[in-house]
């Protein structure tokens, strides 16, 4: 199997990895300080006609795969996660139920406008009761006058106050659990539609998480993605492919925390000589690397499976397992090779710590990873 980046993948490595040192790394700490919406760093990132990366070329896109999406996440995120979150999510988890499950007329109205970051597009899943179990949310969907009136509250929706378009799901009767889940697609301006609470996160404090409240938000028909009781499978489909993503996130948190941990460990002097000298040391930087190498390699390998049609649900619940565990262990050391240093805010490696984290949680705890893995192993054993 051959593993060697194309010579267009290493340009877009190389054009992203000077990009986000010239261009976010010097506002990453006021991204996070601030938690204000980086929109002029957006802006950049869109600008360089990332947000249509994999949008079919025939709505304006690049229509690049899920390989060359998972370098552009990682170089990104290896300085501002926060930043690089608003491509990712938009393109992943908004846009992606469009692209599977669209109709023709939802894909040329939704699909151009996003391919040129002129909008972005969230994924109204989560709920207070309804978070790894779906099938229990309350947001409901009720027929009326050839369209559906929407009521209910979505939790902890990320880029819910920037999105413009917004894929929420419903479910049209509650007594069919996942059978009855709805997806819809709308307009963030649809009467109806409100953002409520926004969260106060712990790490990647510049990427909004807020409340999106639909009371008595009248859709029509047309805004239906699908048939009914199809959002399940909707929702399942498009946290498969989104979670490939999270996994490169990881890695690229995890690799700017280890680039910062090896300078400091070259530079900083005790006993007479750089602490890199020391044994102790080398272990942990040996032990960060191998993490963030592994982790990569089942990354890229889930998004090449994806790429190439094959079965990957399973690879790709362990790249994203694998790889945010990884980066919180490897985050942690970078902050005890700092020693007092890495607990200040003068550094980033605490940042990047709390970053780490959430990539454990979000679009799939890790326990659910691990049960989709473990069904996967079973089934086919």
């Amino acid at each position: 199997m051959d593993f060697t980046l194309t010579e267009d993948q290493k340009m877009l490595k190389t054009m992203l990895r000077d990009f986000a040192v010239k261009e976010l790394e010097p506002i990453a700490a006021q991204i996070d300080q601030t938690a204000e919406y980086p929109a002029e760093a957006v802006k950049k990132i869109a600008d360089l006609g990332l947000m249509g990366l994999t949008i079919p070329e025939e709505y304006g896109g690049s229509g690049k795969g899920k390989v060359d999406f998972c370098i552009a996440v990682e170089e990104l995120s290896r300085v501002s996660a926060a930043a690089a979150s608003y491509f990712r999510i938009s393109l992943s988890l908004g846009i992606v139920p469009v692209i599977l499950f669209g109709n023709e007329e939802q894909k040329q109205k939704y699909l151009p406008p996003h391919a040129t970051g002129e909008k972005m597009a969230c994924f109204g899943l989560t709920e207070a009761g309804a978070g790894s179990d779906p099938a229990s949310m309350e947001t409901t969907a009720t027929r009326r006058n050839g369209g559906y009136v929407i009521n209910g509250t979505k939790q902890f929706i990320s880029i819910g106050a920037e999105a413009g378009t917004v894929v929420v799901f419903t479910t049209v009767d509650k007594s069919l659990r996942h059978k009855g889940v709805t997806a819809f697609v709308l307009d963030k301006n649809t009467p109806g539609l409100s953002v409520g609470k926004h969260e106060d996160k712990m790490g990647f404090r510049g990427l909004s998480a807020t409340e999106l409240v639909f009371t008595d938000c009248f859709v029509k028909e047309e805004n239906r993605l699908g048939e009914e009781g199809q959002g399940f499978k909707i929702a399942l489909e498009t946290l498969n492919v989104s979670r490939v993503t999270v996994g490169a996130e990881a890695v690229g948190i995890a690799q700017g925390a280890f680039d910062a941990a090896l300078s400091y460990a070259k530079e900083r002097r005790q006993f007479g000589q750089p602490i890199a000298d020391f044994q102790a040391i080398q272990w942990m930087l040996a032990d960060m690397a191998t993490q963030i190498e592994a982790s990569r390699l089942l990354t890229l390998y889930a998004a090449y499976l994806l790429d190439t049609g094959q079965p990957f649900i399973k690879e790709a619940a362990m790249a994203k397992v694998f790889a945010s565990e990884a980066s919180s262990f490897v985050t942690n050391k970078a902050i005890q090779i700092h020693g007092g240093y890495g607990y200040t805010k003068d550094y980033p490696l605490e940042r990047y710590l709390r970053d780490a984290k959430l990539t454990e949680i979000y679009e799939g705890t890790s326990e659910m990873q691990r049960m989709t893995i473990a069904r996967h192993l079973i089934r086919e054993g």
